[in-house]
């Protein structure tokens, strides 16, 4: 078997699994995730939960990596060695997860890549001509271009995944997170000069508790899930790849913190703008691609200002979309002594087209395929991240507290320069072993109880 790769620098780690998490989780999810349930209550929840629950598990996962040295597949079916051979189909799920979220993700992607392009367009031809291209309903009920869309985001992943930690993941993000930390510090600076930034402030930042519903807490953590990169197996790669001397515990407390910040700042930044076109809150996975392109083109500086944004949306979708083919990449040459890397990231990637094809002609030629009145898209999203991502992370979490002895927990965990890591330590267990799981199993009974109402 191959050596196994490492992060160059601790700062190329932060880098990758802070852009890996601040996906379009963070930019497109999030803000009508927030606005389905009511804003400020929500975001309040929500932080909550990102640093009580998905701190800790991240944490957990990171440090299933490092302890093993292997990708999630390999280190779960270890763990089952030691306890319960359940657990390698935890593994099984994670990637299996990850592939069909990158497919599906591979479609949302390539509409902001579609915009983008249109914007840069948009710069050298008359407002009226570009907004005419600028129409979602066009590029939704055209199956064949969002395949070709989705399949050039796939193929632009595979290159960047194909050259391996350091030359490809490692050096392409050390590039990018700059620029992408640029643009989002201007678009906020642009979104807090619109009209209608105070009225968006008091809904986000204001908490009505009565607009909270049943299944707001499982889709806070759902949420949470999506965007640490928990329960797809992604950390737990991630964490393999670091050096021994690197302490777990304060990495993924500051990628778990760095990531809600974005979070925070992503709400801010979107829904001032979303507001101002519709007048009305954020609650449509595709109102963001609907109103937006035609309110900016409407606007002096628009066509910029919506190249900005549109550039800084994709970066975003391939930071996450390189975390998650990575998952199925490491996780193949991990099981397979003979794979490459090479040819497991090509394979990988066919797969993932494949995958993409219905999610593709879901909007066109798909289109009276519903379920419960929802697309295709949504169906997955809802099914993947609000019911299956939280129990993939609840068994990556079972795997680890069972298959990892409390002498190496301690060990890994408590940094002996370090005071507060001795606190600390036994509210981590505590929260592993009772607070995680109690908290889950309550977001699933709940939204039970409210689909049965």
């Amino acid at each position: 078997m191959m050596k196994r790769g490492s992060w160059r620098t601790r700062f190329g780690f932060y880098l990758l699994a802070v852009g890996s998490a601040c996906g379009l989780g963070n930019l497109w999810r999030f803000p009508y995730v927030v606005g389905e349930n009511g804003g400020g209550a929500f975001i309040l929840l929500y932080v909550f939960m990102a640093l009580a629950i998905g701190a800790p598990m991240l944490i957990a996962e990171l440090m299933l990596g490092k302890n093993t040295r292997r990708s999630v597949m390999v280190a779960t079916k270890m763990m089952g060695q030691h306890s319960h051979p359940a657990f390698k189909w935890v593994g099984r799920l994670a990637v299996i997860m990850s592939l069909v979220v990158l497919s599906y993700y591979a479609v949302i992607s390539g509409w902001v890549l579609h915009f983008m392009t249109q914007f840069f367009v948009a710069l050298f031809v008359d407002g009226e001509g570009a907004a005419s291209k600028t129409n979602l309903a066009a590029l939704m009920s055209n199956g064949w271009l969002q395949l070709m869309l989705a399949s050039a985001h796939i193929l632009i992943t595979v290159v960047v995944v194909v050259k391996g930690v350091q030359e490809g993941l490692e050096k392409w993000i050390s590039y990018m997170m700059p620029l992408f930390a640029t643009l989002v510090v201007l678009l906020l600076v642009k979104s807090f000069s619109l009209p209608s930034t105070p009225e968006v402030l008091r809904f986000l930042f204001y908490p009505d508790f009565s607009k909270l519903t049943l299944s707001s807490l499982n889709h806070a953590l759902g949420h949470v899930f999506f965007t640490l990169s928990v329960g797809f197996g992604t950390m737990v790669t991630f964490g393999s790849y670091m050096r021994e001397e690197d302490h777990v515990p304060t990495a993924g407390f500051r990628v778990a913190l760095v990531d809600t910040l974005i979070s925070l700042l992503a709400v801010v930044m979107i829904f001032p703008v979303a507001f101002q076109a519709s007048n009305v809150p954020l609650t449509d996975p595709a109102l963001m691609f609907e109103v937006l392109p035609r309110y900016l083109l409407g606007i002096p500086g628009g066509a910029l200002f919506g190249l900005a944004f549109f550039v800084c949306l994709y970066m975003a979708a391939l930071n996450a979309s390189i975390g998650l083919l990575e998952v199925v990449v490491s996780n193949l040459v991990d099981r397979n002594k003979e794979m490459v890397r090479g040819p497991a990231t090509w394979w990988s990637g066919g797969v993932a087209l494949i995958l993409t094809i219905l999610p593709a002609l879901s909007s066109s030629i798909l289109k009276g395929v519903r379920i419960a009145g929802k697309s295709l898209i949504e169906s997955l999203d809802s099914l993947l991240i609000n019911w299956l991502l939280p129990l993939v992370a609840l068994g990556i979490l079972w795997a680890f507290y069972k298959g990892i002895s409390e002498k190496e927990k301690e060990t890994s965990f408590v940094d002996r320069d370090k005071f507060v890591s001795y606190s600390m330590y036994s509210h981590w267990i505590f929260v592993l072993k009772w607070a995680a799981p109690g908290v889950i199993i309550l977001g699933f009974v709940l939204q039970i109880i409210a689909l049965l109402k």
